[in-house]
């Protein structure tokens, strides 16, 4: 009697790289990291090509004063990340709609927090429609959507593969140096930011600080560095 044929064994969502999807979203602080440094740096890129195409110039986008970064962007894809993960198997619209209301409601956050602390906004969008308290749009949240879509199905496992192939010696310093000079680039632009709201208020600098702070940050740099910011009347 002829034995029975051997089928063989189709293993489902595996990658170019012969790993499954959920390999490819074990996540860890290491690739949170990366996924967050790219984020900034990406969206500093994408911002200023839009700003090339729109309005004819180049402006800074940056979000901090040192470097081409903006942790909105970085802390963004860190959220679509460790959120979206959970849909990656499940059909595009629901990671599209997942996209769309994590993104919208991100964005939202940032401008009522950067609002409430520091008085000023870097994006208005009052005057266009179905906007949520000018804050975010309808349109805007649908490139949130797809972004997410993106992310999550081609960026995203990409990346983690990545991330994967660096000497684990080699990341670990990479990373310990770029947190610490992130961390320090984030806080000195609190602080800058921070400072700028009091001299907006007649504040005098009464700490040595403050009078650091007025030296190498003042208005003008600021300014030049972050143009769309705007003070809240």
């Amino acid at each position: 009697m002829a034995a029975n044929p051997v089928k063989p064994v189709v293993i489902k969502n595996v990658d170019k790289s012969g790993r499954t999807r959920g390999q490819a979203y074990v996540l860890n602080y290491s690739k949170l990291f990366w996924v967050f440094i790219f984020g900034c740096v990406v969206g500093v890129a994408v911002e200023t090509l839009w700003c090339i195409l729109t309005l004819r110039r180049i402006e800074s986008r940056a979000g901090v004063i040192y470097g081409p970064f903006n942790p909105v962007y970085g802390f963004g894809a860190v959220l679509l990340t460790t959120v979206l993960k959970r849909l990656c198997d499940k059909r595009d619209l629901w990671v599209f709609l997942g996209g769309m209301v994590i993104g919208g409601g991100f964005e939202y956050l940032c401008s009522f927090l950067q609002e409430l602390v520091f008085g000023t906004v870097s994006w208005e969008y009052s005057g266009t429609q179905f906007n949520f308290n000018g804050r975010t749009n309808l349109m805007y949240s649908f490139f949130w959507g797809l972004l997410g879509l993106v992310w999550v199905k081609e960026v995203f496992p990409r990346i983690s593969l990545l991330v994967d192939r660096i000497p684990k010696s080699f990341n670990k310093c990479l990373i310990v140096a770029l947190t610490v000079f992130m961390s320090f680039n984030m806080i000195v632009t609190a602080f800058a930011i921070g400072r700028q709201s009091q001299r907006r208020l007649s504040l005098p600098a009464d700490s040595r600080i403050d009078r650091f702070l007025d030296k190498h940050y003042p208005d003008e740099f600021l300014k030049r560095k972050f143009p769309n910011m705007k003070a809240v009347e």
